[in-house]
């Protein structure tokens, strides 16, 4: 319910929009700019509007995104760098009646975890995969990653990457859509109001297929890294739209046949 904002010069507004309780009051880790936090935020207000805190149990793994459980407010276990889908199947088949998601980044579930993911998407397992794709290992000194485009520039690739020598970056998500038990599989990012909306129904839509036992759901949100790319977040917005989003298309790959 909306609520009324009284300012200190008399001026009445309307409250719109307020923390969700399932996001804990306190400060994000994360650099300025980063979009793990508006992530986060989008989970937990699905999670607190769809009313399952109760019930959910977040899986995540080594790299950005290892405290999450210091800022989600529901159940949560560690996995082992790039094993998160393997921990997450565990539990959902153990405890079948949660909702189960992992929550990864490009460095953990595109490299070391690359078999994991693959084989947990191809069973169908009831869970959801929220994959963070900024094209670098943010946690660990912005190495170049699996999904590092052409060119661009890292600690490990400072001339750019070069295909030749390192392959071209890993479309894991088109991959992903192409695999029978996969049943959901869409791209999104957080770079814009618009954007945000749009990647909060693709996570509600996600969390109602499994609670239909729908089979697995996979977003990848195509994200930023200002430490990473040194850039500031304004310069990355632009960098998002000029050069990673036409490489990695926004838009939903696989649709339920309903």
């Amino acid at each position: 319910m909306n609520e009324k904002l009284l300012l200190d010069d008399g001026t009445e507004l309307e409250q719109v929009f307020c923390r969700p309780d399932t996001l804990t009051d306190v400060p994000y880790h994360y650099c300025p700019g980063c979009g793990h936090s508006v992530v986060h935020n989008v989970l937990m207000e699905v999670v607190d509007e769809l009313n399952i805190q109760d019930k959910t149990i977040g899986v995540a793994p080594v790299g950005c995104s290892v405290f999450a459980y210091h800022y989600m407010n529901i159940d949560m276990q560690e996995a082992a760098h790039g094993r998160a889908t393997a921990v997450a199947t565990g539990i959902k088949r153990v405890l079948p009646d949660k909702l189960v998601f992992s929550y990864q980044g490009d460095g953990d579930l595109a490299a070391i975890g690359t078999a994991e993911t693959i084989h947990t998407v191809n069973r169908g397992e009831n869970i959801l995969i929220v994959f963070i794709n900024n094209g670098i290992y943010g946690m660990t000194g912005g190495q170049m990653a699996p999904t590092t485009l052409p060119g661009m520039v890292t600690s490990t690739s400072p001339y750019g990457r070069d295909i030749h020598m390192a392959g071209y970056p890993l479309k894991i998500t088109e991959l992903i859509a192409q695999l029978p038990g996969a049943y959901y599989v869409t791209r999104q990012s957080v770079h814009n109001p618009n954007a945000v909306r749009k990647l909060k129904k693709a996570v509600t839509k996600a969390f109602e297929y499994q609670m239909q036992n729908k089979g697995i759901c996979f977003i990848e949100v195509v994200s930023n890294c200002p430490s990473g790319w040194k850039m500031t977040p304004v310069e990355t917005i632009k960098y998002l739209e000029e050069v990673m989003f036409p490489y990695y298309p926004l838009g939903d790959l696989k649709l339920p046949k309903e």
